[in-house]
């Protein structure tokens, strides 16, 4: 097993040209039970009724027949080019193909999601660790070629994986990903697009939205995608891309509108499964009123909470070079009173232009995983579990094609990858 996984691409599959894996290996997948996997199967089509949902209420918020404010707080810092278009015809019901949720593992098979990732980085890593673990006799979830099987069931005539600067550590990953597709996939630098920009071939866009101005083409390809001249996926809808809607979901007044948009059953799984979260917004609220859930008057009292009480996780909500990769992220119980104030005051001072968002911290479980240590021998490590399904929406259908685990040290509270993490993918226990 060892030997399969130090069997690196010869093209690498990390920036620099790497050759030696940057995490731990283990010699085993990640085994989930019942409970857990029930979940990961069912939540791909509720997160793809979620969007619709947001994409439904974001509309009816800028045409002005529901909650006025929300359009605005969700357009935030957008260039006006942007803004128009999100809200063109062509794009009334796009959504992104990839849904990547973040889902922290609690005890007794519960789970926490955190986040929700529509240009998620890691699919290549996936599909190499599903190969690799599968070829030694695993079943991994989603099977051995299911990432591949995902990606030709969305751009069934190919597409070219266009990656930005910004997103540089993920190009080899995408470059290996679109060599084992083969013709008609391509990889290509997204600052590299012509203009003007004629290949009729769909561009899967490995570039954040706030990164437009850096990308020649950038513009023209999102106005040619609200025209429909050309296949943009992740769409340019910005507003989908944004963590606010974690927080709105939980925003009591918003609580009929979630009511009338999704089933029941998928709004009470997206409740228990979201943390509780707010939006950081400045206005005083009335003498009588509270934030929900925290029963506290004002952002003042919970900036003042003590370490114990501050069990909560600050993290700016989208449209920003400090909205992916964990670069806001500041966890309240690990942070000095005096940070955590000033992260707090400094997150309000933003609002409106660039939104923050507040979720309760989730207590992730204590697992035990083998690996391998420097010496080559096998040992156990005692520690807290993220996993990241990959759905792939076409057709009609969300499908589940696999799952990454990644596995750090107890003591850590930020869960991602690191020198100190297993990643593996995920197994039935």
């Amino acid at each position: 097993m060892r030997d399969l996984l130090v069997a690196v691409p010869a093209t690498g599959l990390f920036p620099r040209g790497e050759k030696a894996l940057p995490w731990l290996i283990s010699p085993q997948p990640l085994k989930l039970n019942r409970t857990v996997l029930r979940r990961l199967h069912s939540l791909g089509h509720i997160l793809a009724r979620f969007q619709d949902a947001a994409q439904r209420i974001y509309r009816r918020s800028a045409e002005g027949s529901l909650h006025s404010w929300l359009a605005p707080m969700l357009d935030a810092r957008k260039p006006d080019w942007l803004v128009k278009v999100q809200r063109s015809p062509a794009l009334r019901t796009a959504v992104p193909c990839i849904i990547r949720p973040d889902l922290l593992l609690g005890e007794n098979g519960t789970l926490s999601l955190v986040e929700i990732d529509s240009v998620p980085g890691g699919v290549g890593i996936t599909y190499w660790l599903s190969l690799v673990y599968a070829a030694a006799g695993f079943p991994v979830l989603g099977g051995a070629d299911g990432i591949a099987q995902g990606m030709r069931r969305c751009f069934p005539q190919g597409a070219t994986i266009a990656v930005s600067n910004e997103s540089a550590d993920y190009r080899p990953e995408m470059n290996w990903l679109t060599q084992q597709l083969g013709s008609p996939f391509c990889a290509c630098r997204a600052e590299q697009l012509p203009t003007p920009y004629t290949d009729s071939r769909p561009i899967y866009r490995f570039w954040e939205l706030f990164d437009s101005d850096n990308i020649p083409a950038s513009r023209e390809l999102c106005q040619m995608a609200a025209t429909g001249i050309c296949s943009l996926s992740p769409p340019p809808v910005a507003h989908l891309e944004e963590k606010l809607w974690l927080a709105l979901l939980h925003m009591p007044g918003m609580l009929p509108t979630w009511q009338n948009e999704l089933r029941s059953t998928h709004l009470q799984t997206l409740l228990s499964l979201v943390p509780h979260s707010w939006v950081l917004d400045p206005a005083p609220l009335p003498a009588q009123a509270a934030l929900p859930h925290l029963n506290l008057h004002s952002w003042k009292q919970v900036a003042a909470l003590g370490r114990q009480a501050r069990r909560l996780v600050l993290k700016i909500s989208g449209f920003s070079p400090l909205s992916w990769g964990s670069r806001s992220v500041i966890i309240g119980h690990d942070v000095p009173c005096e940070q955590w104030q000033l992260a707090v005051f400094s997150a309000l001072s933003d609002f409106p232009s660039h939104p923050w968002i507040m979720q309760e911290f989730f207590d992730a479980a204590i697992i035990n995983h083998p690996y391998y240590n420097a010496h080559g021998d096998i040992s156990m490590m005692r520690g807290r579990v993220r996993l990241c399904p990959y759905y792939f929406r076409a057709d009609k259908r969300t499908e589940l094609a696999g799952c990454l685990a990644t596995i750090v040290p107890e003591d850590k509270k930020k869960i991602h990858g690191m020198a100190d993490a297993i990643l593996v993918p995920c197994i039935a226990g």
